[in-house]
């Protein structure tokens, strides 16, 4: 799929009292601004239109605006976020692209983060986390459905998202950890396995025929550039601390 637009929001200075389980300390504020401006202009670079959302105050994870929203070529489905604290980060996601493409709401009870959802080529693969119940993952994949989409929930066991463990880098390839190497579900794919020590790695980004993957993961990348796709690497040390990465911080479309 080749991108030409994305979605961005500005961190805000209460990102530092966002959801976070890691223990690698609190985010530095000036420094996750600098990463973020980066991420945009590799966006930029990627050949993609980046729109730049403000802060929304009172919600400090907003700016990991992926997880309000799933975009398909056909259809925008706005999430009911597993956290109750994150779903007023909705509304706004929800208005910036309501003129971009049809809208489907996912309804309580059902849950939906947009971290547990990969579509490769018209197939969604959902997972169900403790962000992800089944009622959510079944209302996304009977909305792709209608538009000729297939759809399979997948559990997780481990990490927050679905994504933070499984990732496209093409068509039929999956950069993923070993939590997954062997999941049936996978089955038709070739797999890239991640060492444990790199598993943060495992959410690197594709975009427009280039791999951007996380600094600092020396032995993914050997594995990637087998690919003979450009890399690029970029420093998301704040975001991390936040149990956020690459895919979370933008929608692309």
């Amino acid at each position: 799929m080749t991108f030409s637009h994305a979605i961005t929001r500005r961190p805000g200075k209460e990102m530092v009292a966002g959801i976070t389980t890691s223990t690698l300390g609190p985010p530095d504020y000036t420094k996750a601004l600098d990463q973020f401006d980066a991420y945009v202009n590799t966006l930029n670079h990627c050949g993609l239109s980046v729109t730049v959302l403000d802060p929304l105050e009172g919600y400090p994870d907003a700016h990991f605006v992926e997880d309000a929203a799933v975009v398909t070529p056909d259809v925008a489905v706005i999430t009911n976020p597993g956290a109750t604290s994150r779903k007023g980060e909705v509304p706004s996601i929800a208005a910036a692209l309501q003129h971009i493409r049809k809208t489907v709401w996912v309804q309580p009870p059902g849950t939906i983060d947009g971290g547990d959802v990969l579509m490769v080529g018209r197939h969604f693969f959902i997972g169900l986390s403790e962000r992800t119940n089944e009622q959510g993952a079944r209302q996304l994949g009977e909305a792709v459905t209608g538009f000729g989409c297939t759809w399979t929930p997948v559990p997780v066991a481990a990490g927050l998202h679905f994504k933070s463990s499984v990732n496209s880098v093409s068509e039929d390839t999956l950069l993923l950890t070993r939590d997954f190497a062997d999941h049936p579900a996978l089955a038709g794919f070739h797999r890239i396995v991640i060492s444990p020590q790199e598993a943060y790695a495992g959410n690197t980004l594709r975009v427009n025929g280039r791999l951007i993957m996380p600094a600092g993961f020396p032995d993914t990348r050997q594995k990637l550039q087998a690919m003979g796709r450009p890399i690029i690497e970029l420093d998301v040390s704040e975001f991390r601390k936040m149990d956020g990465g690459l895919t979370c911080l933008s929608l692309r479309f």
